[in-house]
């Protein structure tokens, strides 16, 4: 048997510091604290980006194509039957969500190149949102929805702009999706690098025991 070892022989376990040259038990508390900055950045990202909806309104309503109509006292009928004015006004939405997330998610990066969760969620949920505030200015400052009433006020045989619309709702996640891709990809072609950990056999050995 061998004799038991005082506190001064135990044998002690080295602690190594973190990437970050912190102690790892630390890690979970540090964490925590920087929850509330990374909050409150989403949901800055997530205000600005929003409010970036009423440009997107306004030229939607400026680009958007009309749908022409027709009344002849009784009905109202599209001027053109065949015409495609519906889509392209759906298309157009796109066309400017898909700019408008380009353009939010360059910004956000420029302003935070190392990125961050909050970022991210600032720019789905505030396109989102920015996507809804568009659609609804765009039907509020276009041709009244009352169709009926617009027709009686022209008058029979009278061409006149039917009320602006999506048809397909889905087109509303078109910033919201094109502005999280867009940062995707800037951060991970430009954004900074983590410094890479030392290789096995960078590591010097311990000096042989005396």
């Amino acid at each position: 048997m061998t004799a038991p070892l005082t506190p001064h022989e135990q044998p002690s376990t080295p602690s190594y510091p973190s990437a970050s040259g912190l102690p790892t038990e630390g890690l979970t508390e540090q964490e925590r604290m920087e929850f509330g900055p990374e909050l409150k950045r989403g949901a800055l990202t997530a205000l600005v980006v929003a409010v970036c909806g009423v440009v997107l309104g306004l030229l939607w309503l400026w680009l958007a194509p009309r749908i022409p109509l027709v009344s002849d006292g009784k009905a109202v009928y599209l001027k053109d039957s065949e015409g495609e004015q519906a889509v392209g006004a759906d298309g157009t939405f796109v066309l400017l969500g898909l700019g408008m997330g380009a353009l939010t998610a360059l910004v956000a990066f420029w302003r935070c190149r190392r990125g961050g969760i909050g970022i991210v969620l600032g720019l789905a949920v505030g396109g989102v949102l920015g996507s809804l505030l568009a659609w609804r200015i765009g039907v509020w400052l276009g041709p009244t929805q009352d169709i009926v009433a617009h027709a009686k006020q022209v008058g029979a045989k009278k061409v006149f702009d039917g009320p602006l619309d999506l048809q397909a709702k889905a087109a509303l996640l078109v910033w919201p999706i094109a502005a999280t891709l867009a940062h995707l990809g800037l951060t991970t072609a430009f954004g900074p690098r983590d410094p890479q950990p030392p290789q096995g056999w960078d590591v010097p050995l311990p000096p042989p025991p005396q």
